[in-house]
């Protein structure tokens, strides 16, 4: 029996946009080749929608009404907004990659200062000659339509052994409304080398755009990583993001996220452990405020024995928001003496806020010590009486026990700097919310 697949009116402009794009895309034939078979998996598969377990709480065909136009080229005042932004949110002495509506900018970058350091490429260069980087594993449709339509990233590479003197941030910078940014990255650290990553989403006077990025990132044996991801994008922007990193033995990975904007985000994380004696600590905060949708999904694979992972999360929702975690602990047969835990924890606002929580394990060795657990639930009446009776007013009591709320998570970022850079971004959404 032949069956085909009806498309919707979201459908035809997804086709619309790849076919509008496709010569604007960079590669050789080969790559362009891999991007229509990306794109024939998104087509088959269509915009994800709650049918799907993994998308439940995440309905794009519901939350996203339509698939806005590729981007065009940032011209001169995007790049005079962009370099405002930069100065906004640049973190202190980190190396800066900058990417505007998609594109690498060099001008806006310090090449040049991570040169001695690391080595660096475009993916529109890397993509001239190997289209590896838009494969991947996993079988999503939201990958698949990233792997069709990215027109640059960063790739990185840190040589074995190094020690990077300070972090490097790759700041993505939207300028253009109503428009569509699609970015692929790599990063590649090698054994025993140290390092920290900070990524940055941020608006600069662009509004109801759309982000979809992934990144890939390998660590080799012995490295010492701390990866930061900070979504604050528009209020109505929609950000969808994966990440596929692969750790090898005897590793400390560090991961952290948090989130303080736009009207839909999702970040879709893949984590396996693949080498033994390797340590992971992976944490998040929600900070959602108004009807904006928060969702982060993360699987963390177990693939060897002798590995700990430790997964900390917390969602602060207030008005109608809606957050969501989503948290799966994979322990493979041969995966022996694993240590996993998971927890998170929501706190509610309002009476409208909603939190889904859902933690799994899925065990298949015997000898293994794992647990995970999920909490919601509203502010302390009692604590916020005592921080009132002491003559705090209501909205700066509740920022107080918000702070001590998520400060679990956040106290895992080791460096002090960077710690209190995240801690900013907290402290300003507070204040937008009094």
């Amino acid at each position: 029996m032949n069956v085909a697949v009806a498309k919707t009116g979201k459908g035809r402009a997804v086709s619309d946009l790849f076919t509008s794009a496709e010569g604007r895309l960079p590669g050789s034939s080969g790559v362009t080749a891999v991007r229509r078979e990306a794109f024939e998996t998104y087509e088959r598969l269509g915009l994800p929608h709650r049918r799907i377990e993994e998308w439940k709480y995440t309905d794009l065909r519901a939350l996203v009404g339509e698939v806005l136009p590729l981007a065009a080229a940032p011209d001169a005042a995007a790049l005079k907004r962009a370099a405002e932004a930069v100065k906004a949110h640049a973190i202190s002495g980190a190396r800066k990659l900058v990417l505007v509506d998609g594109a690498f900018v060099a001008d806006l970058s310090d090449v040049k200062a991570l040169a001695a350091e690391a080595g660096f490429r475009t993916l529109r260069e890397t993509l001239d000659k190997d289209a590896g980087l838009l494969k991947t594993a996993t079988v999503d449709a939201m990958i698949a339509l990233n792997a069709a339509m990215a027109t640059d990233g960063v790739v990185l590479s840190i040589a074995d052994g190094a020690q990077l003197s300070a972090p490097i941030q790759i700041i993505h910078i939207a300028t253009a409304a109503s428009a569509s940014a699609f970015s692929r990255s790599k990063v590649t650290i090698g054994k025993g080398a140290r390092a920290t990553i900070v990524e940055t989403f941020v608006a600069a006077g662009a509004a109801a755009y759309q982000i979809n990025d992934a990144v890939l990132v390998s660590v080799g044996d012995g490295a010492d990583v701390a990866h930061i991801r900070l979504m604050d994008d528009a209020p109505d922007a929609v950000n969808v993001s994966s990440q596929f990193v692969t750790i090898g033995a005897n590793v400390k990975y560090n991961f952290f996220n948090m989130t303080t904007g736009a009207a839909v985000s999702r970040l879709q994380g893949f984590i396996t452990l693949a080498g033994e004696g390797s340590e992971l600590s992976a944490n998040g905060v929600n900070l959602l405020q108004k009807t904006e949708h928060g969702d982060t999904t993360l699987v963390v694979d177990h693939a060897v024995p002798n590995c700990v992972s430790r997964e900390v999360f917390r969602a602060v929702i207030d008005d109608r928001a809606h957050s969501v975690f989503q948290g799966r602990i994979i322990v493979r047969p041969d995966a022996q003496k694993t240590d996993g835990k998971m927890m998170t924890r929501a706190l509610l606002l309002s009476d409208e806020a909603e939190a889904d929580n859902k933690p799994e394990l899925e065990i298949f060795a015997d000898d293994v010590s794992c647990g995970h657990g999920a909490t919601a639930g509203a502010l302390d009446d009692s604590l916020l009486f005592y921080l009132k009776a002491r003559g705090l007013p209501e909205k700066q009591a509740q920022a107080l026990l918000i702070q001590a709320f998520v400060g679990e998570a956040i106290e895992q970022i080791a460096d002090d700097g960077l710690r209190e850079h995240v801690i900013g971004i907290a402290e300003r959404w507070l204040e937008r919310r009094q």
